[in-house]
């Protein structure tokens, strides 16, 4: 058998495997590639792959041979079942100190679990999140590995060589990827951040539904509005990208082609995780959890279709000062987008806490910086508010962010009062504004709930008056007896 020439091998040359190996080959590195159907191998390394560095393998034997030893396996396979087939086909060729690498959309219990499998045999096992789509695994995705923190010096050169770039506050380029922790913390982040873009573009589309609505604005002159608000505050790729979908004209209707897709949105569970974390974890997720909800309702087509001719509503009311609404909706889009990024690192915060994780939120921060699909100047400062205290609770309450929702919020709320009066739905831009208000209410009327609780279901109260931890439970009918039931919480 010949000698191994590879420095990394690639099981799954679906597009994000295809593009992310010829970033690989790019930047000096020879790639092995391997796929269970091998004519797709065939095809690739005739066709995109010619004539570049590539070793394609038509069984996994050949594959792990022609790779250089510790050897350094990336699978890029569809989540669940698909990965512990994979690993079931190539760990037995592994040896000690050997690398398996999964670099897809993986629920981050399942990469913990296969960490702690694999650890016995000696095969050191990563969970990395990788975030940019097509275009990112071809020019510089961002990076998120976890797992076996033996094995990041050896894939930290490759890593950080296909990564984006983003200037650091010294005005070094520095790459979006560095180790995120143990198990399956570089999983969990990408989940976080994918759970943020869920926020991100249900925002982005209310906005755009009320501007099209209230304003009466064309698709042309929304991106025009979009573009604008691209080079401010909301300087960011969803927002780019927004800019350029409602400028695009179908070439065969000549009309935008945004008015002609049918209004129901997919999904493919990263989101659901998120909010899975968060219900298990005691935090807030409201807005994200509005997004995830906006899609199942989008998802109902037919029933709303049905829906709205029966249930009434009010007359959308035209706005009548354009300039002054386009900036309320702009200062809302910027406070909700706050709003949804400090509740994904207070969820981030919560499981570390559970799993005794040591996340850098600064360096999360500027991993997303550059290559993903939040990627936006915005991240800069929630790296800066970190870096200044890293024992920050909350985004909200760090002083640049505190003092931008202060000058937000009131045309945030003018953008919410007068969604309402029209009917239309803010879902994520409502309940960004409500768990604001709630978080910076000092007394809630959750001391009711808790009587109703204790009334019902002895599940006991604690006082104002008295300290913390001690537990009080009422007879609140006479007819009940003194037994409280044990105090927990789910």
């Amino acid at each position: 058998m010949a000698a191994p020439t590879a420095d990394i091998g690639l099981v799954g040359l679906a597009v994000m495997g295809e593009n992310l190996v010829l970033n690989m080959e790019s930047r000096g590195y020879t790639v092995a590639v391997y796929n269970r159907s091998t004519d797709k191998v065939e095809k690739f390394v005739t066709g995109r792959g010619k004539g570049k560095k590539f070793v394609g393998a038509m069984s996994p034997q050949e594959f792990v041979a022609s790779i250089k030893r510790p050897r350094k396996v990336v699978m890029l396979v569809k989540a669940g079942k698909a990965v512990d087939d994979t690993i079931a086909m190539i760990a037995p060729f592994l040896e000690s100190g050997d690398i398996l690498i999964d670099g897809g959309n993986t629920h981050f219990p399942d990469t913990t679990r296969r960490a702690k499998e694999l650890e016995p045999k000696g095969i050191l096992y990563v969970g990395s999140g990788v975030s940019g789509g097509e275009e990112g695994a071809l020019k510089g995705p961002s990076i998120m590995p976890g797992g076996n923190a033996a094995a990041w010096p050896a894939i930290k050169p490759i890593f950080q060589s296909i990564a984006a770039k983003v200037k650091d506050a010294n005005g070094t380029e520095a790459p979006c990827c560095d180790w995120v922790g143990p198990e399956g913390a570089g999983h969990f982040v990408k989940m976080v951040h994918n759970g943020i873009e869920y926020g991100d573009m249900q925002l982005i589309c209310e906005s755009y539904n009320l501007l099209k609505d209230m304003c009466g604005l064309t698709p042309a002159e929304l991106s025009g509005v979009f573009g604008k608000w691209n080079k401010g505050v909301l300087d960011s790729y969803l927002i780019e990208i927004t800019t350029e979908i409602l400028a695009y004209t179908d070439p065969e209707t000549k009309k935008p082609l945004v008015d002609l897709i049918l209004d129901t949105a997919g999904q493919k569970g990263t989101g659901k995780w998120t909010i899975d974390a968060a219900t298990d974890n005691g935090v807030a997720l409201t807005l994200i959890a509005e997004a995830v909800f906006s899609r199942c309702i989008s998802a109902q087509k037919d029933e709303r279709v049905a829906a709205s001719k029966v249930l009434a509503g009010p007359e959308v009311q035209k706005v009548s000062d354009r300039d002054q609404f386009i900036a309320d909706v702009e200062m809302a889009l910027y406070a909700a987008k706050i709003v949804s990024y400090a509740q994904g690192y207070a969820l981030m915060a919560a499981q570390a806490k559970a799993n005794g994780w040591e996340l850098n939120n600064g360096g999360i921060a500027l991993m997303w910086r550059g290559g993903c699909i939040i990627r936006s100047a915005f991240l800069g400062k929630i790296k800066e508010a970190f870096d200044q205290n890293p024992k920050l609770v909350n985004l909200l309450v760090d002083p640049f962010f505190a003092g931008e929702l202060g000058k937000a919020q009131s045309g945030w709320r003018r953008v919410v009062g007068a969604a309402a009066a029209s009917g239309i739905p803010v879902p994520a831009i409502s309940s960004a504004l409500s768990y604001y208000d709630g978080y910076r209410t000092a007394r809630l009327p959750a001391n009711l709930l808790q009587a109703q609780r204790d009334y019902f279901g002895a599940h006991t109260y604690e006082r104002l008056d008295k300290p913390r931890g001690q537990f009080f439970h009422t007879n609140w009918t006479g007819r009940g007896g003194d037994t409280a039931s044990t105090t927990y919480n789910v």
